[in-house]
């Protein structure tokens, strides 16, 4: 997977930080057995600016922990007919994830874990949201959380 990580926060990320969310998110996405040529950004921000993106896409006015906005709704592909190497080729976008570093720590501290494991779980959740995952019904939430789980414990980054 291709995968770009930009750092805007004001204290930057140290490099085994960077690599170990990059790590998890390809190991996510083999997981899903998700193609060669599927791309998407994470961008790492401070509360302020997870608080416009909020107030501006979602209409809701206070810092959140982590954004996902899909590039294309799961299921909304138009067919085309095309040669199949070609369709091989075309890169597949998931979205762009950000992850707010404030809330990272601010919840690593309340539910008493490491800041690795809060943000391997908040990268996790916002590429699971990115593969059309959600937990708005029960039987939802229970599906999405359930392979939450399976991927950061198999990844090796446990409570």
């Amino acid at each position: 997977m291709d995968l770009e990580i930009f750092d805007q926060t004001t204290a930057q990320l140290p490099n085994e930080q960077l690599k170990m969310v990059s790590d998890l998110l390809q190991y996510a996405a083999r997981e899903l057995s998700l193609s060669e040529n599927t791309e998407m950004s994470l961008t790492f921000v401070n509360n302020p600016e997870i608080k416009k993106l909020n107030a501006q896409y979602r209409n809701v006015d206070r810092a959140t922990d982590v954004l996902s906005f899909a590039a294309e709704e799961v299921g909304d592909e138009t067919p085309i007919i095309m040669d199949p190497e070609m369709v091989a080729e075309i890169p597949v976008n998931l979205g762009d994830l950000f992850i707010s570093i404030d809330k990272v720590a601010e919840q690593a501290k309340f539910l008493g874990h490491s800041v690795n494991r809060e943000l391997g779980f908040l990268a996790v959740h916002g590429f699971l949201h990115l593969n059309g995952y959600d937990h708005e019904e029960p039987a939802d939430e229970e599906k999405m959380f359930k392979l939450q789980r399976e991927i950061l414990d198999g990844y090796g980054l446990t409570r």
